[in-house]
């Protein structure tokens, strides 16, 4: 297996892509009965293979994650060669929380008004597996899926200045 699993209720939300993929396998629902009833390690197989093309899907379009905690910010853009990683670390604000949903420019007033010390930081690295397993184990340490890429501009503009 490449990623993960899917869960049980992961698979449910999937079920007809699932019946889809049974069926291009040339399995029919009654030979899916029979293969979870007789063939345990053909069904888990089938379902890891299932999950491996779901999160393929899913992670190759992925330009954008954004890890959000509540003292600090880290968002991810995902490029052909490399991870450019912009984020923002708070001090002394213990009232202020990243975590919650604010857009940027609300979030950026609120840190300025807060009184605590920002500090900015960048990173970026080649990487060490594909690009689709370096956004998974991202993701698994918590970080979600952006289609904006304006918190990361919005971040490297403020660390321009």
């Amino acid at each position: 297996m490449k990623y993960r699993r899917l869960t049980i209720e992961e698979l449910e939300e999937l079920e007809s892509e699932f019946v889809r993929f049974l069926a291009s396998n040339s399995i029919t629902a009654d030979d899916w009965v029979k293969i979870k009833e007789d063939k345990t390690d053909q069904a888990e197989g089938l379902i890891e293979m299932f999950s491996d093309l779901v999160f393929d899907k899913i992670l190759s379009n992925v330009e954008y994650l954004e890890h959000k905690r509540k003292a600090d910010l880290r968002v991810y853009k995902f490029l052909d060669e490399k991870i450019l990683m912009v984020g923002l670390m708070v001090d002394g604000a213990d009232h202020f929380d990243f975590s919650k949903d604010s857009s940027p420019e609300e979030m950026l007033s609120t840190l300025q008004q807060s009184g605590g010390k920002i500090q900015s930081f960048s990173g970026e690295k080649k990487y060490k597996f594909s690009k689709e397993k370096e956004i998974f184990l991202i993701m698994e340490e918590g970080a979600l899926i952006s289609k904006d890429p304006l918190l990361f501009n919005t971040i490297s503009s403020v660390q321009k200045q």
